[in-house]
């Protein structure tokens, strides 16, 4: 036998059910939304995550050198890949520039509840407009998948900020202030105790009367008091750009799942302006289960033409939590719409009667271990087959087939020309 590695996970048919079910209500979504579905490769170079990252990323990743001596990176998210892709078909691309994709992710961490060491996210992403409006509705995106798959506003929030409000307030206290560093705190201030979080704003440059003070700013929310306090015109256009992606919000029908929290960061640095993410609001779940943000500098990072973008990246493995928690989680057993019983040299009629069903677009299984009448309708029940056609020596040189009701136990002889037939769907009911 074989341990399962760390932080990886097996989905047995029930599970994978489940999750295709929210995978599918989560795409159907977005292409309800005009995203169009992109698809990437595994593997990418190392060296881009590093330029955006630095060396030590190396250390969260599954990095090696292949055998054509390129040092490769799984890829541990999708932003720089499809900034990449992005930049090599910029003049070809008609903008905005609205994707989306669902796959695996790896990053070399601990593994803790929601996340994994392999972990799937669908991603959405709008490229080539810094209209509040793109914010807003990579926002309502978000929130009509949300109640698409049966959450409601008791369920969640966003908790949303301003990366330029953040960093306009840490530049008007002043100093030698890294606020990069301050910021990375920030996005850590609900993790740690206060008085490490004192600690990190120290270590990023502020006194310790400053790190009291900003924290105390940005707890109380009150925007005008922001402006007012900086004096800047950088934090003043960021609370007009917040407050204007707020109002869009508003006219797409989703403002009410929207909190104001200017300790909302984000730790990646390519964000530049409205940063969220997404919490189940009884906390049940312990770590947000998505976020998302603008990064309007990141196509231009990696070679591109100035390209603004603004997206978001739903977690699968937090998102399950939360609808469990909710329960919402589809909980539908597997089932099957026809199963085709063969007694007997009868495999050419009830290959006939398969084929039939399926291109109906049925769920249709047969007998393919050659087992006893008992052990395939056992099989059967086990599949949760709605009906069984029986299909016998005996019947067959009567021209007949038997239909079975597997709910009810009825059963009853058919004529065999008439199964199928013209029934789309056909039931033991129509033959009665």
């Amino acid at each position: 036998m074989y341990d399962r590695l760390k932080g990886f996970r097996d989905f047995y048919p029930e599970e994978m059910a489940a999750r295709r079910a929210m995978i599918d209500t989560l795409e159907a979504t977005a292409s309800q939304y005009g995203f169009r579905e992109v698809g990437t490769p595994a593997l990418e170079r190392t060296q881009m995550y590093v330029d955006k990252s630095g060396e030590e990323i190396v250390e969260e990743l599954y990095a090696f050198t292949d055998d054509g001596g390129r040092e490769v990176a799984m890829t541990p998210e999708l932003t720089p890949t499809v900034a990449r892709m992005v930049v090599a078909k910029q003049q070809a691309l008609t903008k905005p520039i609205k994707w989306y994709s669902t796959r695996p992710f790896w990053r070399y961490e601990e593994p803790q509840q929601g996340r994994f060491r392999e972990f799937y996210q669908l991603n959405a992403d709008i490229f080539g407009s810094t209209a509040p409006t793109a914010d807003a509705e990579i926002l309502a995106f978000a929130a009509d998948a949300m109640t698409a798959l049966g959450l409601t506003a008791a369920d969640f929030e966003f908790r949303i900020s301003h990366r330029d409000i953040l960093g306009g307030l840490l530049e008007s206290m002043g100093g030698d202030v890294d606020t990069r560093a301050a910021i990375r705190a920030v996005d850590k201030s609900e993790k740690i105790e206060r008085a490490a979080y004192h600690d990190l704003l120290v270590d990023a440059g502020l006194s310790r009367e400053q790190a009291v003070e900003f924290e105390a700013l940005l707890e109380n929310g009150d925007l005008d008091e922001l402006i007012e306090f900086a004096g800047t015109d950088r934090v003043e256009a960021a609370v007009e750009n917040l407050r204007a992606v707020l109002a869009a919000a508003e006219d797409f029908g989703v403002r009410e799942y929207i909190t104001l929290s200017l300790e909302t960061a984000r730790g990646l640095d390519y964000y530049t302006g409205v940063v969220f993410e997404c919490f189940d609001s009884t906390g049940d779940v312990s770590r947000a289960v998505f976020g998302g943000g603008r990064y309007d500098d990141l196509i231009e990072s990696v070679g591109g033409q100035p390209t603004p973008a603004v997206g978001v990246a739903p977690g699968l493995a937090p998102l399950s939590l939360l609808l469990q928690r909710a329960g919402v989680w589809p909980e539908d057993p597997l089932s099957t719409d026809y199963y085709v019983l063969q007694i007997g040299d009868t495999r050419p009629e009830a290959a006939r009667i398969v084929r039939a069903l399926r291109e109906r677009g049925h769920v249709v299984e047969t007998d393919v271990s050659e087992r006893s009448f008992g052990a395939q309708l056992e099989y059967a029940d086990s599949i949760n087959a709605e009906t069984v056609v029986i299909v016998g020596e005996q019947d067959l040189a009567e021209g007949m087939v038997t239909v079975k009701d597997m709910a009810s136990g009825d059963q009853a002889q058919v004529p065999i020309e008439a199964f199928p037939g013209d029934h789309e769907a056909p039931r033991l009911a129509d033959f009665e």
